[in-house]
């Protein structure tokens, strides 16, 4: 039986991002999002547009924001991405209501999506002890040192978090991405203690 071309048909994505995204990590994921079926809000700290970047330094384009996270409700959407970009989730892991929001997804046991520095977010909201994920290397100290495992794949898949490297790794990343969304909530998803 063929797969449907479109299996994200009435599912809605959130993507959180800030000032200082990675461009491509944002819309080659939203892209296929989309492609896939999905509607998808960007969520930011935010209610201005936000400015992405290309390799961390050299400004590309400006997005308009959805909705802020103080707005956004968890419970409205089916997966949670987080995009990448070395200033994007440093600022977001400061903002206690992204990482509320993080947590969130986690504990409606939704599939959560992070790629090259979007980890961090995890790291800060304490997510990450006892999994098994991938980053941008740089962030292998900070996942071990908060209790997580951290392996050199282009993307790895546990229970319904799916995370890469970087944008070399983004059409793996796409593909699980659009995979666990479309599989839905991941019950049994261990909720790290706090």
């Amino acid at each position: 039986m063929p797969v449907p071309q479109t299996p994200l048909i009435g599912k809605t994505v959130a993507f959180l991002a800030t000032d200082g995204v990675e461009e491509v990590e944002y819309t080659q994921p939203r892209r296929a999002a989309e492609q896939a079926g999905a509607q998808v809000h960007l969520i930011s700290i935010k209610s201005a547009p936000i400015q992405s970047m290309q390799h961390d330094i050299h400004p590309s384009n400006t997005y308009p924001v959805d909705r802020t996270v103080q707005e956004a409700d968890p419970a409205a959407y089916d997966a949670l991405v987080l995009p990448g970009g070395a200033v994007n989730p440093d600022r977001l892991r400061l903002n206690p209501d992204a990482i509320r929001f993080i947590r969130a997804f986690f504990e409606q046991q939704k599939p959560v999506a992070a790629i090259c520095h979007g980890p961090w977010t995890l790291v800060e909201a304490g997510l990450v002890a006892g999994r098994t994920l991938t980053s941008y290397p740089s962030l292998r100290t900070d996942i071990t040192n908060a209790g997580g495992n951290w392996v050199n794949e282009p993307v790895h898949v546990e229970n319904g978090l799916v995370t890469s490297r970087g944008p070399n790794d983004i059409p793996a990343f796409c593909d699980k991405m659009v995979e666990e969304i479309t599989e839905g909530r991941h019950v049994g998803r261990m909720m790290p203690a706090r």
